[in-house]
């Protein structure tokens, strides 16, 4: 159904309607998200979000600009705020062409002369229109639309301007003569004496509609019973966004942090989600060239990294804030760059605290009690086709995940031969013994892999990195092994990634090796986040 014959629908059902407000396409989304069958473009809050007053200091055309932004958000119909139809009845037919074309589905304009001033300042000193003067403004609204089912409301301002009962009477019905499809009755007083007033007089003869803003403690049950058409919710996102706004920057101002506001705003991903990040992502793999085969990648970001203290109490190791943005979005962005955008994440501790857009997850629920390889058997049906697997606390530089992509062997990890410094720092790190150590000769040789966590020191050619990428081939082999490993549970638990590599070893794969010299960071300390925020 066109969104103009949904809400004219909407305006001439029985059944009471409501429209919500919004001011650009963000709010517009949240409305529709909401439940509402349709949204009010309020003319007051599109001036108060572009920061100008509601007396048309927002030109027409800039208004139409984010009403389209507005149409092209949702799927639900929107009455714009027309003022006064910003001019004479010529401003007003070329406003109907326009807003047709946006996606807009009705109008309405009060009977007020241009500029207008918000009806709820000075009211009763406001000018009104002529009779004549709207009456033709309507009818050459009719005329100008090329689609039978665009609304065109009119709004009725004489309770406002204080000139009472029989005059609200003769512009409603004259109105209604002059061909629009409903009436908005406006009222400033405390109740809804005005409003049901005319209603009773009014009998029906077209549908009205109202705006509570000012009688907002009247039951609606009482204007479904008065026979009200729609309902306008007209400016109450607007007004709690500015008293949330209000509050977020005095706490940041006070603090200098973010700590006591990021759980009270909303998420980067429902930001995300709003915009329709996932609908571009979807339309990337459709549109987008395919160079070769695509490569996903798989990050373990299961643990809490305990060894971090309090940075973890509330969110898991990859999440931990690594010059200002969370070490899992350091990673990710990594491989983006790279061109890997396939992009799984395995969750375990604080899960819901790992909510990063554009990335599928795994769940490992047992993560106080498994490993590695636990983690990535829950995410075994992404092993498929190439992939990269990595730890959730370790950086790389963008060469390093480009060379992995770069690779056709099936199994192929990276190797630090500048492992001294580990040793020497005495962290915990997986050393491993290579078919030859690095040397310029390795260079133009294939080095395959020999042991993990060799037992003599001098067999020593390395420091495993915490990446490995698997062929189309090799993950296949990866795949059948993490299926056989779940018929023996208390194995699987205990299996960590080097666990892997040496069952591959030993069962006559060959895993290759590429050196390199730094250009990782392992993030196991509160140090070590520091130094991340420099990497």
């Amino acid at each position: 159904m066109k969104k103009t014959t949904q809400l004219k629908h909407m305006i001439n059902r029985p059944e009471l309607a409501f429209l919500m407000e919004a001011h650009n396409g963000l709010s517009a989304k949240v409305a529709e998200e909401a439940g509402f069958e349709g949204i009010w473009g309020s003319g007051l809050s599109i001036s108060a979000a572009l920061g100008v007053r509601d007396h048309n200091e927002a030109s027409w055309t800039q208004v139409l600009e984010v009403a389209e932004f507005m149409a092209d958000a949702t799927t639900v119909p929107i009455l714009l705020d027309g003022d006064t139809g910003y001019g004479d009845f010529n401003s007003m037919r070329r406003l109907i062409r326009k807003l047709e074309q946006r996606g807009v589905a009705g109008v309405c304009i009060e009977d007020k002369i241009f500029p207008k001033t918000n009806s709820f300042i000075r009211g009763s000193a406001q000018p009104l229109a002529t009779i004549e003067e709207f009456s033709g403004k309507i009818k050459a609204g009719k005329d100008a639309q090329s689609d039978s089912d665009f609304v065109i409301v009119a709004r009725v301002e004489a309770f406002i301007a204080g000139w009472g009962f029989e005059e609200a009477m003769k512009r409603a019905e004259a109105y209604r003569l002059a061909g629009a499809d409903a009436i908005l009755m406006h009222s400033a007083l405390r109740n809804p004496t005005e409003i049901l007033q005319f209603m009773k007089a009014w009998a029906g003869r077209l549908p009205v509609v109202i705006v509570p803003t000012k009688y907002y403690q009247t039951p609606t049950d009482v204007f479904r019973e008065a026979g009200v058409s729609t309902v306008i919710w007209a400016n109450h996102l607007m007004r709690s966004a500015i008293t949330a706004m209000k509050g977020t920057a005095a706490q940041i101002f006070k603090d200098q942090a973010l700590l006591n506001v990021e759980d009270k705003v909303a998420t980067l991903q429902e930001v995300f989600h709003l915009q329709g990040e996932s609908e571009l992502e979807e339309a990337e793999k459709r549109y987008l060239p395919k160079h070769g085969r695509q490569t996903r990648a798989i990050v373990l970001a299961a643990s809490q990294g305990e060894a971090l203290g309090e940075l973890t109490a509330d969110r898991p190791k990859a999440m931990v804030n690594v010059g200002g943005k969370a070490l899992l979005w350091h990673i990710l962005d990594t491989y983006r760059a790279a061109g890997v955008k396939d992009l799984a994440v395995v969750r375990g501790y604080k899960k819901a605290a790992v909510n990063l857009t554009n990335v599928k997850y795994f769940d490992n629920d047992a993560y106080a009690t498994t490993q590695e390889v636990a983690s990535l058997a829950c995410a075994v049906e992404a092993v498929e086709g190439d992939v990269i697997v990595s730890y959730g606390d370790v950086l790389l530089k963008k060469y390093i995940v480009q060379e992995l992509v770069e690779t056709d062997d099936d199994f192929v990890v990276m190797v630090d031969s500048n492992y001294h410094e580990s040793r020497n720092k005495g962290r915990a790190a997986d050393y491993v013994t290579c078919s030859e150590p690095s040397s310029k000769r390795a260079f133009y040789n294939t080095v395959t892999l020999k042991s993990v966590r060799p037992e003599s020191d001098a067999d020593v050619h390395g420091e495993w990195m915490g990446v490995v990428k698997f062929s189309q081939r090799g993950a296949k082999v990866v795949a059948d092994k993490l299926r056989g490993l779940a018929t023996e549970p208390e194995r699987l638990r205990t299996m960590k990634l080097p666990d892997l590599l040496q069952l591959l070893v030993q069962g006559g794969h060959a895993v290759r090796v590429i050196y390199t010299s730094g250009h990782w960071l392992d993030v196991d300390s509160v140090d070590d986040v520091l130094v991340g925020a420099q990497f």
